[in-house]
């Protein structure tokens, strides 16, 4: 576990990679409703942009942000509470059977003056595949605490 004072600007992490299978996707799609063509039509996607059903962008943000909770870095007891993305941009699409993983570095920390056991974290996350091409660029917003005194 990282706490808030522990971490520094540049700070940098890579998170455990994943496979994006079908199953994902039908589940995703089923969960949120959205079962646009691209992501659950096998032949109607072989028309479309990218020839081939593609994985929607919200699960890749999810799983985004599950694989750096894999990381120990986010999702512990030192994280109180995930506060946003303050930037978002899908760079390319992610298929069935490729494998993602995260990159992600500490962009910024800004101390809370009234509670001074605590501050803010925003991570710069790049997504990559197994190519090492960006498939999603982020940045994260994390309420972090601060290691507390023994």
């Amino acid at each position: 576990m990282i706490y808030f004072d522990e971490l520094k600007v540049g700070d940098s992490f890579e998170a455990p990679g994943r496979t994006v299978t079908e199953t994902d996707i039908v589940m995703f799609a089923g969960l949120t409703g959205d079962y646009n063509y691209n992501h659950t039509n096998v032949e109607a996607a072989k028309k479309k942009v990218f020839g081939e059903r593609i994985a929607h962008g919200l699960l890749l943000l999810t799983l985004t942000r599950g694989l750096m909770f894999r990381s120990k870095v986010t999702g512990t007891d030192a994280e109180l509470s995930f506060l946003g993305i303050p930037a978002l941009t899908f760079n390319s699409p992610v298929k069935i059977g490729d494998t993602i993983h995260v990159n992600f570095t500490v962009k910024e920390l800004i101390e809370d003056e009234h509670q001074r056991d605590r501050g803010v974290v925003l991570f710069q996350c790049e997504t990559l595949n197994q190519n090492d091409v960006s498939t999603l660029t982020s940045t994260f917003k994390s309420l972090m605490v601060k290691k507390p005194k023994a």
